[in-house]
Order: C-alpha cells, then sequence, then structure tokens
C-alpha cells in the first residue's frame, strides 16, 4: 500500500534515511493524520519525516522577511533548526487540510520562516478535507512558487468518503487503494524533478 493512516502520530513507522534526504512535512490535524511514502520507492530516496508539532514556531513577527538580503538570522532556536532542517533537504511533500479554502496557519507559518533554503527544489502535495484539499493544495503552489520551490504537477487528493472512513472505523484499505496510481505518480514526479534540480544547483 503505498498510502496509509494511522489514528494517532505515534503510529509513524520510521523511515530509511539517507543524505539525499527527501523530506515530508507534516501538518497534524489534532495529533492524528498521516503518513505517504511508498515503500516501493524507499531504495530510491531517504526520507525524513518533519511534523510540525516537532518545531513549535512562534507566528512569523520578524521586520525583515526571510528573502531580505543581508539579513541577520533569526534568534529562535526552533526556528533555526527548523532552517537546517530545510537547507539539508532536496525535495519536499507537503500533507495538508483544507480549512475555509485554504491551507492551516501552521503550515503557512512554517513556510513563511524560511526561503533561500527552499529555493530551486521540488515540492509535492498530499491533501484532505473539503473538496479533498485540492483548493489548499492551490493556495499552496502560488506559496511554493513565492519562495523558488517547484510544485510537480501530480498530488494526491483523499477522498472525503475515506477520510470518514477513518474516523468512523469504517474501509479504509478501498478508498486508499483507489490512491495507488496518483501516489505513484507523484512519486516518479518527484524523484525525478528532485535529481534534475539537485544537479543544476
Amino acid at each position: 500500500m503505498l498510502i496509509r493512516q494511522w489514528r494517532d502520530s505515534d503510529g509513524l513507522a520510521p523511515i530509511k534515511t539517507d543524505e539525499r534526504g527527501v523530506h515530508e512535512l507534516f501538518n497534524l490535524h489534532h495529533g492524528r493524520q498521516c503518513v505517504y511514502v511508498p515503500p516501493r520507492a524507499l531504495p530510491d530516496f531517504g526520507a525524513r519525516r518533519r511534523r510540525q508539532y516537532d518545531f513549535p514556531m512562534p507566528f512569523f513577527d520578524q521586520s525583515a522577511t526571510p528573502a531580505t538580503p543581508g539579513r541577520a538570522p533569526y534568534k529562535n532556536e526552533v526556528v533555526q533548526k527548523w532552517t537546517a532542517a530545510i537547507a539539508q533537504t532536496d525535495g519536499f511533500i507537503f500533507v495538508t487540510p483544507e480549512y475555509n479554502y485554504g491551507t492551516s496557519a501552521v503550515l503557512k507559518n512554517a513556510i513563511d520562516w524560511v526561503y533561500p533554503e527552499w529555493n530551486r527544489k521540488a515540492a509535492g502535495f498530499v491533501s484532505y478535507g473539503s473538496a479533498m484539499g485540492a483548493r489548499a493544495v492551490q493556495q499552496l503552489r502560488e506559496s511554493a512558487i513565492e519562495v523558488q520551490l517547484a510544485p510537480i504537477r501530480s498530488s494526491v487528493h483523499i477522498p472525503v468518503a475515506t477520510l470518514w472512513a477513518h474516523y468512523t472505523g469504517g474501509d479504509v484499505d478501498a478508498g486508499l487503494a483507489e490512491l495507488e496510481a496518483p501516489a505513484g505518480a507523484m512519486i516518479d514526479d518527484l524523484l525525478w524533478w528532485t535529481a534534475a534540480l539537485k544537479a543544476a544547483r
């Protein structure tokens, strides 16, 4: 199964890592949701999970934006650790809910604290919620372009029925099986663009 969901975040299984690291950025909804790495892809790339609650950053409140030339490094230690994690990464999978036609404030804030470390790297998207999270992904694509990420076309949108089955103890596997093809396409595209952009950088 390329995509699985756990009922709480402590159930996340470890993932093989290496120096090429493609990160998954987790935006967890009340400590629940989700995971998305195809086992078949693990020999090809290292994946590290970065869950937002592991980086409890304040909302951005600095006078100089991350893109400001010559700005001093931000002093917040969590922001520094987050920035370092992004710097060592070559590609990303953003996992997002949709709230009110957009992504969550926590995920947008995490993006906004960083700039040069995002530049010229590939990004894919997995979403859930209203309209399967498609509108949140569209918003994220625009933000990604602004920080000079390269969003890939392929993405994974989890149907509301599958999410509801997850919450009510229904047949989640049937719904997730339908996501095998788009998940595979997304990973293939992400790996291609990650390698191409790494070579170009």
